[in-house]
């Protein structure tokens, strides 16, 4: 069939036009704005596509490709659109997943159609990446550290069929991505006698810190602990401070207490918003979303909304590292977290690192074995939520402990830290971090406070510790 010229035409009143656009007909490539006729009725394309090929399908039966823009001189023609799929086409592929990584390539699988196929189209956005006839392909050529998501769809000479899950991956390698020093950021709070962070930093050799906490200071603003501004204040000091040490910061919103944004934004779009204006103040390159307690964590309304607003900062900052920061149990986490990670996998919200906090799990006499399991038991979520490998899902994994005495009396060691440190270099997890800096100085004796360590150890050591991961 010869594939006629289309131009796109003004979309002027079809009901005052005459028929004189070319006529629609199967398997001909209509671009984006192209306007046709059929059966007295004028059409325009809402996105570029290949009419589908089966007797009786029309311009009407496929709405979400077609606009009917009304009738034209010689009117009639259908108006009520059938069904947007040909009968015929496959059942959408199902389970898609990343199989493997490397630096350049990713390769994916996926669960067979059914019913009569010719084979599947691997689509990156609308563009398709790979024609197979199997279930599996390799998309090569990529860049070292970039992300990607994809969607599938089986095909035959009818049509295609529903896209199958999303799935986002990333190639690993890279220098820029994450940023540098971006994954060794321990929590730094401006409360419980807060080192001057050039001090830290020249003692150890840390660059990035993890700030704690934005709340609500009313309604949908951000500030500071719910009360200190964005600008001029200490909060500001410090950043200007951990910049000119040559590092950065990532501010953390919510925690356990206080009046958090989550609840008190009503929509993701404004939860969102207010992200985004913290996010605009420092020109950030990270954000972690502490998530807990029953008002936030334990809330399906307010969990989903973070886990959406979340989804938009990330399409409205795509380089943008966004972090969410839970509990865990020493088998992993629980009941809550999986429903966190569920949401982010099928609503493709993605969220780059799923940190969990192996502390404070009511056990745990050996701080590094609990660690390391609550750890593995995270990897098999992220592997069985998005279709992972392990490497992958370790790329997605941070650990945010407690040095020294934990709020339920654990303890954990420099030694011990040390430990978890090379298994999250080992594993190449994205983040470690520990709460808090505030707290790396020496106390034995001293129990659980703001300022202190409550263990025997040497000032600023769990910070040196972790100042030589490298993820």
């Amino acid at each position: 069939m010869v594939v006629p010229t289309l131009q796109a035409q003004a979309a002027t009143s079809a009901a005052q036009a005459a028929c004189t656009a070319p006529t629609w007909a199967e398997g001909n490539t209509y671009t984006a704005g192209t306007q046709v006729t059929y059966q007295g009725h004028t059409y325009q394309a809402l996105q570029t596509h290949t009419a589908y090929v089966g007797a009786g399908w029309t311009p009407s039966t496929t709405p979400s490709l077609w606009t009917d823009l009304g009738a034209c001189t010689g009117g009639g023609g259908p108006t009520t659109p059938p069904p947007t799929t040909p009968s015929g086409v496959p059942s959408a592929p199902g389970n898609l997943r990343v199989t493997a990584t490397t630096n350049t390539s990713l390769a994916l699988a996926w669960n067979a159609s059914t019913g009569t196929l010719t084979g599947y189209r691997v689509y990156e956005g609308t563009t398709v990446k790979a024609t197979v006839t199997g279930t599996s392909t390799t998309i090569s050529g990529l860049a070292a550290g970039s992300t990607h998501t994809y969607t599938v769809k089986a095909y035959n000479g009818q049509g295609e069929s529903a896209a199958s899950n999303s799935i986002t991956a990333t190639t690993t390698g890279g220098t820029t991505n994450p940023p540098a020093g971006f994954g060794a950021a321990p929590y730094l709070y401006q409360w419980g006698d807060a080192p001057n962070p050039q001090t830290v930093q020249s003692a150890t050799g840390i660059k990035w810190f993890t700030l704690a906490f934005v709340l609500s200071s009313g309604g949908c603003t951000p500030a500071w602990d719910g009360n200190r501004p964005l600008t001029g204040g200490v909060d500001q000091t410090v950043i200007n401070q951990v910049r000119a040490g040559g590092g950065d910061v990532v501010p953390s919103f919510g925690g356990w207490s206080g009046n958090k944004l989550g609840p008190n934004c009503s929509t993701p779009a404004a939860l969102a918003g207010a992200y985004q204006s913290v996010i605009n103040t420092y020109g950030l390159k990270a954000i972690d979303i502490d998530i807990e307690n029953t008002d936030e964590f334990e809330n399906d309304t307010v969990r989903n909304r973070i886990v959406d607003a979340l989804k938009i900062v990330k399409q409205n900052n795509p380089n943008l590292k966004v972090i969410v920061t839970f509990g865990t149990a020493t088998t992993g986490p629980g009941y809550y977290a999986q429903q966190l990670i569920s949401r982010a996998a099928s609503t493709g919200a993605n969220i780059d690192v799923f940190t969990i906090m192996p502390f404070d799990f009511g056990g745990g006499a050996n701080m590094y074995n609990s660690t390391v399991s609550a750890s593995e038991g995270l990897k098999s979520m992220l592997k069985s939520s998005f279709g992972w490998d392990d490497a992958t899902a370790y790329r997605h994994m941070g650990i945010s402990g407690m040095n020294g005495l934990s709020d339920q009396q654990e303890n954990t060691t420099p030694a011990q830290w040390q430990q978890i440190r090379d298994y999250a270099q080992n594993n190449h997890l994205a983040r470690l971090a520990f709460w808090s800096v505030n707290r790396d100085r020496p106390c034995a004796g001293g129990g659980v406070v703001s300022n202190c360590s409550g263990i025997a150890q040497n000032n600023w050591q769990f910070t040196q510790i972790t100042a030589t991961f490298t993820g």
